[in-house]
């Protein structure tokens, strides 16, 4: 009996010693892993404002800001300018509505309001149906899907919801859960306008 309460104890010293091993390899692993994550997903945020936004020359990623709309969440903000002047606006925007949860886009648009284009940056969608959105809503051939070149007006919402987008077939979840994030993005989109049209009256 004896023998068995110390192998026993031997066993959970060992599990204990092979935990405290363990965790501090993941650490390691983590430290070592975390920057690299960052510099990928810095670029992966770059690269999609370049797909979003007509030609500039600035850094928007160094000038981003954040705005609030109007359920008080905040979105971030990367305005494109061409020698100082404000072309076009890409907006990080989200939407917690999606059939598997959150769904973030870089969603692009000129400075009139078209929407230049769009870039999904995460999702959890099922394969083969709601992760079809990168291709569904900006395919020029199909105009009732697509919603690049359009100007925000109050129909760009799935036809079921009375508005004229077709929605991804068996999928209307994700699509309405897109057109949601790029509501929000336009809600940020028109704060950004107004406050630049008041710096430039101020400028008079």
């Amino acid at each position: 009996m004896e023998k068995l309460k110390s192998s026993f104890k031997n066993m959970l010293l060992s599990l204990a010693l092979i935990s405290i091993v363990v965790a501090c390899l993941l650490a390691v692993v983590y430290k070592m892993t975390e920057e690299p994550i960052k510099q990928a997903e810095k670029q992966r945020k770059e690269n999609a404002i370049k797909e979003v936004v007509p030609d500039f020359n600035n850094n928007p990623a160094e000038e981003k800001f954040e705005v609030e709309i109007s359920d008080g969440s905040k979105l971030t903000v990367f305005p494109a300018k061409y020698d100082n002047k404000l072309v076009g606006i890409a907006v990080e925007t989200n939407t917690l509505k999606g059939f598997s949860g959150e769904i973030r886009i870089m969603a692009g648009f000129d400075v009139d309001g078209t929407i230049k284009n769009y870039y999904v940056l995460k999702h959890a969608e099922t394969p083969g149906l709601g992760a079809k959105m990168q291709k569904w809503f900006s395919d020029p051939s199909k105009p009732d899907q697509n919603v690049i070149n359009r100007k925000w007006n109050n129909n760009i919402n799935v036809k079921k919801d009375g508005g004229d987008i077709d929605a991804i077939t068996a999928a209307t979840i994700t699509s309405r859960a897109f057109v949601d994030a790029l509501n929000r993005a336009y809600e940020a989109y028109l704060k950004v306008i107004q406050n630049d049209s008041e710096k430039q009256e101020s400028a008079k």
